[in-house]
């Protein structure tokens, strides 16, 4: 589906853990992909036409890269990537102002497709109070959002902000967000640490860890098939669309119907219908409007995944907060 036309594409955040597989997968489709980022990494995989050191919250810096390469589309991943870890003003800000920056010099400067990355943490599960109740499970992009820190409630004004400008701009630009699940690029499959600072064993091996974020996951691999395929379909389908985008099964050994409630007890009444390996975030919509559907697996990329340790019992730490990310 979509419009093959090969196309010069900027990607901001292009050496984050998404990033680089959002270049790799832009690449192979046969775009000219133009890399910025605060630290833009080695180059010397070709995949980049060009990479440069840009700071994207600064609405100068966004219009001279804009002006410098006369991109045609652009997808927009730069970001505090995790709450908590920086101080909340400075996460919002960073957030808020690199979104408007960003969508403010893709459309003064003629480019004609944006992308913005968003977040699932929109939806606000994992609340302190425990006042976090799902109206029904699997997750839809129509379930209300309930933001509760500064870096989910960031991320749905990154949403507004994409779809303010696209309201503004017609069709002349077509815009949509993603909202990407806990991205795992390649490397950690293998041992690197998570976002988290887990590995995916640790995550995959005490529920405590992943069910913080409702068992959500992405392959990065996956995340750059899917932004290439939004790109080539936005003018085809609704402007200023959110999309899911999470593996096609949860993150756990054990049935969501079981695991949710042991993290989350208010979710009890709707993750019984999260049987199998049913996970809690639907990327039905991007399959029905893009014809795509994640393709990898924790249980065919993690080396040895049926021998690592298996815990049945109640998880240790359901109490700790999880910075959940995208």
């Amino acid at each position: 589906m979509g419009d093959p036309e090969a196309m010069r594409v900027l990607v901001t955040g292009s050496a984050g853990r998404m990033g680089r597989s959002v270049v790799t997968a832009l690449a192979s489709s046969g775009h000219e992909v133009i890399g910025i980022d605060l630290s833009p990494g080695d180059p010397a995989d070709g995949a980049c036409a060009s990479v440069l050191a840009a700071d994207v919250t600064d609405l100068g810096e966004s219009f001279e890269v804009m002006s410098r390469y006369r991109p045609e589309a652009v997808v927009h991943l730069a970001a505090v990537a995790t709450p908590f870890g920086r101080t909340d003003g400075l996460t919002y800000r960073v957030n808020t102002q690199a979104a408007f920056n960003v969508c403010e010099a893709a459309v003064r400067t003629g480019v004609r497709r944006v992308i913005v990355a968003s977040s699932p943490t929109v939806i606000g599960y994992g609340a302190p109070d425990g006042s976090w109740r799902p109206s029904c499970l699997p997750l839809d992009e129509d379930h209300p959002v309930r933001p509760w820190n500064a870096y989910s409630l960031s991320k749905l004004a990154a949403e507004q902000t994409m779809r303010t400008f696209a309201a503004a701009a017609g069709d002349s630009v077509r815009f949509a967000a993603v909202r990407p699940c806990f991205v795992i690029p390649p490397e950690e499959w293998q041992g690197a640490p998570t976002q988290t600072g887990h590995s995916v064993t640790e995550r995959l091996d005490d529920p405590a860890i992943a069910g913080a974020s409702l068992f959500n996951y992405l392959d990065a691999r996956d995340g750059g098939e899917m932004v290439d395929t939004l790109l080539a379909a936005l003018p085809e389908i609704p402007n200023g669309e959110v999309f899911f985008a999470g593996a096609a099964d949860a993150f756990a050994r054990e049935p969501l119907s079981v695991l949710l409630p042991r993290i989350h007890p208010a979710t009890e009444q709707a993750a019984a219908a999260l049987t199998g390996t049913t996970p809690a975030f639907s990327s039905a919509k991007a399959e029905r409007l893009l014809g795509w559907r994640a393709k990898r697996s924790w249980r065919t990329e993690l080396p040895d995944a049926g021998a690592t340790g298996r815990r049945t019992g109640p998880p240790a730490h359901a109490s700790v907060p999880d910075p959940s990310r995208t």
